[in-house]
C-alpha cells in the first residue's frame, strides 16, 4: 500500500502536471514526512485502521512517463509502505495519529 506524503504537490511546484492515483498511490498524506519515521511505526488513520510501515521508498522506478514526458519519480525516496494490520474505509479528512515509533 503505497502512501505518499505531500508528493503530488512537490511534483507539481517542479513544473510535473500530475493527478491524483497516477503515481499508483493508495493514499495522499499531507503535513506528515513519514518517509523520515522508522520502520515498523504504526499509523492510525480515522476511527478503525492502523497500519505499520514495511518500506520507504520504491527500488527500480526512477523515472515516470507523465503526459508523455519523463520526470523523476519521487516514489525512490518518499514513498511509504505499509501493512494493514486493521482495516477499514479511509475518508477524506481522516486525521493520522503515529501510534509508536
Amino acid at each position: 500500500m503505497p502512501i505518499l506524503v505531500n508528493t503530488i504537490n512537490k511534483m507539481r511546484d517542479q513544473g510535473v502536471k500530475i493527478n491524483f492515483g497516477e503515481l499508483y498511490e493508495n493514499l495522499d498524506v499531507e503535513g506528515f514526512a513519514l518517509h523520515q519515521l522508522p520502520l515498523e511505526t504504526k499509523l492510525k488513520i480515522g476511527e478503525d485502521i492502523l497500519l505499520e510501515m514495511t518500506q520507504i521508498g520504491e527500488k527500480g522506478i526512477y523515472f515516470l512517463e507523465i503526459g508523455g514526458k519523463a520526470v523523476s519519480s519521487i516514489m525512490t525516496k518518499e514513498g511509504v509502505f505499509a501493512r494493514v494490520l486493521e482495516g477499514g474505509k479511509v475518508k477524506e479528512g481522516d486525521e493520522i495519529e503515529v501510534i509508536s515509533e
